[in-house]
């Protein structure tokens, strides 16, 4: 049973506001993450763009068909062109008139120089009051290797430091992030905004992504409820936490998910999948004929189009206490498997054009973590993994990306002593921990059919965390 975070529930209440305040204790803000039937956003999103700007018309097409109504800054008036050629409901955004706006959007794809960041100053400037809690905000820039000169490179590139600090300044649950545009890549914008404008990334922030031209080209809008419907999805280590929420928000989705956990699970295996109509396989993949298990499976399903490795323990020991055993099995579980599982997919072609390979990492693959040096060199090993896998599998017409949780409200978190366990809730911008179904979402979006354009990503999910992110 993950532990609840008592804390966040006291500074939340009225005498508990007042006090934390009082005492100059962290003020977490409850996160509002995504609910079927529930708006995807909070309130209107204000739009600017620097002057120069050729992707105002996918970016209102885009929000046209998240039914957003937009308020354009003074400086974007063409805005207001893109957003009338696509039918996109807008007004001019009045700082004493515009109330609580529930995201900003600003298109820095064109700043090529010092004087064209006078445009993201007014910007920002300008709108960042209006925010409301739980609000969005999104840089879209050009990709820094795609830009005309070494200025123009270098500013773009310091774009990442102005969202990451921009995350941190804001926080009232405020989510920031920064996407790097690539040529071509404008029509798989869609389900990267859908993502981040909405509660499915209420636990990502400070996170920079690149976005290109799909593997498989551009995808028809699926429906935003059903964005998974006609899809089969394999999720190892689905029996309980993380993996169990990814295969529920896949199922969600109308995704046919297949549960992959070890022997002794199979009887929660069994009644999870039956409740998700999805189905169950109970396999240790670290098993000889584990590889040509899952294939077979594949096979037997026409091939899968998502495959999410989740599967993971922890040894934890410092490295001179560490035994051989704690070493290999880690190792074994967390990356030999996975990685080996997906080379025989791939050769096998058992993952569907415009698949998906997800593997979940850690943060602790990224900063370390004291005990941690097996588990830490699993996970970062899977990074290393995404960055070689990801230009091999495009030719097959299939992505691999990764995520990285930080603190995550599991069981395996709750058994973490309660001072280390505390601060790894605080220690991000939401100073909160996250939730499975946050992970879970993250996953999704790199699924989502639309997002084609994202190759070899690694995703932090951990409210902007103060180490290693």
């Amino acid at each position: 049973m993950a532990s609840q975070d008592q804390y966040l529930s006291f500074s939340s209440s009225g005498f508990g506001k007042w006090l934390t305040g009082t005492l100059g204790l962290p003020q977490p803000i409850p996160l509002v993450r995504y609910r079927p039937g529930k708006p995807e956003l909070r309130g209107p999103v204000v739009v600017g763009a620097a002057p120069g700007s050729k992707i105002e018309d996918f970016l209102a097409s885009a929000l046209r068909a998240m039914g957003a109504v937009t308020l354009y800054h003074p400086d974007s008036a063409d805005w207001r062109l893109a957003a009338g050629r696509h039918e996109v409901m807008t007004g001019r955004f009045v700082p004493e008139d515009s109330g609580r706006t529930g995201a900003l959007l600003f298109d820095a794809t064109a700043i090529a120089d010092t004087e064209g960041l006078k445009a993201l100053y007014a910007f920002f400037h300008d709108t960042i009051r209006s925010l409301a809690t739980n609000g969005r905000i999104v840089v879209i820039g050009t990709a820094p290797e795609d830009a005309d000169s070494i200025e123009a490179a270098a500013i773009q590139r310091g774009l990442e430091g102005f969202t990451r600090s921009l995350g941190k300044e804001v926080r009232r649950a405020v989510a920031v992030q920064l996407v790097w545009l690539k040529p071509g890549g404008e029509a798989s914008l869609d389900s990267t905004l859908r993502f981040f404008l909405s509660g499915r990334s209420a636990y990502v922030s400070g996170q920079t992504v690149r976005v290109g031209v799909p593997v498989t080209g551009v995808v028809d809008r699926p429906d935003p409820a059903r964005s998974q419907a006609g899809r089969t999805v394999l999720i190892t280590g689905a029996s309980r936490g993380i993996g169990l929420s990814i295969a529920e928000t896949f199922a969600r989705d109308g995704a046919q998910v297949v549960l992959l956990d070890i022997p002794p699970a199979a009887s929660e295996l069994a009644k999870h999948a039956e409740r998700l109509g999805g189905a169950a396989l109970a396999l240790d993949i670290t098993s000889p004929d584990a590889q040509d298990a899952i294939a077979a499976d594949a096979a037997g399903r026409g091939g899968y189009d998502v495959v999410v490795h989740n599967a993971g323990i922890t040894r934890d020991k410092t490295i001179a206490k560490m035994s051989a055993s704690q070493w290999d099995s880690v190792l074994d579980v967390n990356f030999a498997a996975p990685l080996h599982i997906t080379e025989k997919l791939l050769v096998a072609k058992a993952i569907r054009p415009n698949g998906r390979v997800v593997f979940v990492s850690s943060l602790s693959g990224i900063a370390g973590n004291l005990g941690q040096s097996n588990y830490a060199l699993s996970k970062a090993a899977l990074i290393g993994a995404v960055g070689k896998l990801a230009p091999l599998a495009a030719t097959e017409g299939v992505t691999v990306n990764a995520v990285a949780p930080g603190f995550i409200e599991t069981q395996m978190t709750a058994a973490i002593p309660f001072a280390i366990r505390e601060a790894g809730r605080r220690m991000n911008s939401m100073s909160q921990g996250g939730l499975p179904v946050d992970v879970a979402e993250t996953i999704a979006w790199f699924a989502h059919p639309g997002s084609g354009g994202i190759n070899g990503a690694v995703v932090r999910v951990c409210g902007q965390s103060l180490l290693g992110a």
